[in-house]
């Protein structure tokens, strides 16, 4: 069987590959497809794409990852098929990361007001590209001694509630899906049970809007994901006549145990997915 990947970041985000090396790496555990979808930035896909270009061993695959927010809740929309050179899509990214920007100055005056010794250059001196999220503070904040895990960092002090959160201004599931569709991608609400029980009760009401915007995938397979979880969001794409994508949501070394294509060692995403979304993507 082939298989595939449909969730991967780059160092142009927070991941510690760099976009070609992402390429080498599926070339080398013999995938037969790989996404690139970063947050809120696409400018690793023309390196992608090059050094998948040199062997076509691995097809691969323009994306994009989007937080938006949909009744209360921050939710991730993968694009998939995009052109990364809509001027549409590069606006409303350039918006997001500029609200990206200002959450870090905020999140980086509450650290230092915490007693830790963090700068915003610091930040900047870390990150590989123009997309800078909290794993990279919470990289920092480790290198420098003050915790050991990034699950510590967020508990601690970055994650919602904590004394370091500051909230992000996000665009609406509507915009986002739109702007995807405009630029040729298809919609996919990744992880959609990420870190929640096996709620099919939640899938459902968050899909009664999400559909009306335009959804038209879930990622059914993730690392994090028990056996019950995949199911759930098959049964309830079928419902809603969705197609299904899947992905590791692979980090490289900054979110430890997750592998590209297998995630936690078991994740297994079949290429037929992927020939159901190309077809989508070209309607």
């Amino acid at each position: 069987m082939k298989f595939i990947d449909l969730h991967s970041h780059s160092t142009a985000s927070d991941g510690s590959f760099s976009p070609s090396e992402l390429v080498a790496k599926a070339e080398e555990i013999g995938l037969s497809a790989l996404a690139l979808t970063d947050h809120d930035t696409v400018s690793g896909l023309p390196e992608f794409l090059e050094a998948a270009s040199k062997n076509n061993r691995c097809e691969a695959i323009p994306g994009v990852e989007v937080s938006v927010e949909l009744m209360g809740k921050e939710v991730h929309i993968v694009g998939l098929f995009i052109d990364y050179t809509s001027n549409a899509l590069l606006e409303m990214l350039c918006e997001i990361r500029k609200h990206r920007n200002q959450r870090n100055e905020l999140i980086i005056t509450k650290l230092q007001g915490m007693g830790f010794d963090v700068t915003l250059q610091e930040l900047f001196d870390v990150a590989g590209g123009e997309s800078i999220g909290r794993p990279l503070l919470a990289k920092i904040l480790i290198e420098k001694g003050y915790f050991s895990e990034v699950q510590e960092v967020f508990d601690k002090c970055l994650k919602r509630g904590a004394p370091a959160y500051c909230a992000r201004v996000l665009p609406s599931p509507d915009k986002a899906i739109n702007e995807i569709h405009k630029a040729g991608g298809v919609a996919v609400w990744a992880h959609p049970l990420y870190r929640a029980a096996n709620d099919r009760t939640y899938l459902r009401k968050m899909l009664r809007e999400l559909t009306k915007f335009g959804i038209d995938a879930m990622e059914g397979h993730y690392s994090a994901f028990s056996e019950a979880q995949s199911r759930a969001v098959h049964d309830v794409a079928g419902e809603f006549s969705l197609l299904i994508s899947g992905g590791s949501d692979f980090h490289g070394t900054n979110q430890k145990g997750i592998e590209l294509g297998k995630g936690y060692g078991e994740l297994s995403v079949p290429y037929e997915l992927l020939e159901k979304l190309k077809a989508k993507a070209e309607q």
